[in-house]
C-alpha cells in the first residue's frame, strides 16, 4: 500500500513536468519556424519587413489540414508581443482549429506566422476566442506560400500572415479559423495562471525556456 501511495504521489509531480515539456517543445518549434520563415523563400524579405514593424506575432509551427469532402484544420500556436522599447514578451499559448465542407481532398502541413501590426489587431487576438476574418473591422492580408494576396495589399492591414506549406491542397486559407487561448498551458509553463494580456502586454510572466524564441524575434524583427 505504501509503495502504491508513493507511486501515486510521483505521478502527480510527473504530470506537470510532462505538460511543461510539451509546451517547451512547442516554443522550440516556434523558434525554428521563425528562423525558416524569415530566412528562406521568395517572401522572406517581405516577412522580415512586416515583423520589424509588428506589434506582436502569432507563430503556428505546424498547421495540419486534411479532408475528403469534410475537411479540418488544427495546430498549436504561441503569441509574443513587443513593448515600446523593442523587447519581446514570453509566449502565450493558443490553439488553432476550423472545419469546412466542400469538394476537397488532400493533406497539408504548413507553418504560419501572423504579424499583428496594430493595437486593434492585438486586442482582437487576445480575446479568449478570435475567428480569423470574421471581424470586418480587423483587416487581414496574407502573402506567400500559396496564400492569396500581395505585399501591396498587406500595407495598412491589422494582421499580415505568411506561410510555407507542403501537401496536396492548392494553398492555405486562414479565414474562418478559430484561435482559442489556452490558460492551462500558461499555468503549466509559468507555474501559475496568467491571462494572455498579462503575458503579452504587461509582460508579467517569464520562462527562461522562451529566451531563444525571443532572441530569434529580436534578430529578425529589430526596428
Amino acid at each position: 500500500m505504501f509503495r502504491g501511495m508513493m507511486l501515486a504521489i510521483g505521478l502527480l509531480f510527473a504530470l506537470p513536468a510532462a505538460a511543461q515539456q510539451e509546451e517547451q517543445a512547442l516554443v522550440d518549434r516556434a523558434t525554428l519556424a521563425v528562423q525558416e520563415l524569415m530566412s528562406s523563400g521568395e517572401q522572406a524579405g517581405d516577412a522580415v519587413g512586416f515583423l520589424q514593424r509588428a506589434r506582436a506575432v502569432m507563430v503556428c509551427p505546424r498547421v495540419f489540414r486534411a479532408g475528403f469532402i469534410l475537411g479540418g484544420e488544427g495546430g498549436s500556436c504561441v503569441l509574443v508581443g513587443r513593448d515600446g522599447a523593442g523587447s519581446w514578451s514570453s509566449p502565450a499559448f493558443y490553439g488553432l482549429g476550423s472545419g469546412s465542407f466542400g469538394l476537397q481532398i488532400g493533406v497539408q502541413d504548413a507553418m504560419v506566422a501572423m504579424m499583428i501590426m496594430t493595437d486593434r489587431g492585438l486586442q482582437a487576438v487576445m480575446d479568449s476566442q478570435f475567428k480569423v476574418g470574421a471581424d470586418a473591422s480587423i483587416a487581414l492580408a496574407t502573402i506567400g506560400g500559396g496564400i492569396q494576396g500581395s505585399t501591396t495589399a498587406a500595407v495598412g492591414a491589422d494582421i499580415v500572415a505568411i506561410a510555407k506549406s507542403r501537401g496536396l491542397f492548392a494553398g492555405v486559407s486562414l479565414s474562418g479559423s478559430m484561435l482559442s487561448y489556452r490558460p492551462a498551458s500558461a499555468r503549466s509553463y509559468y507555474g501559475q495562471a496568467y491571462s494572455a494580456r498579462q503575458i503579452v502586454v504587461a509582460m508579467e510572466a517569464h520562462n527562461p525556456g522562451s529566451d531563444p524564441l525571443r532572441a530569434m524575434l529580436l534578430r529578425y524583427g529589430a526596428r
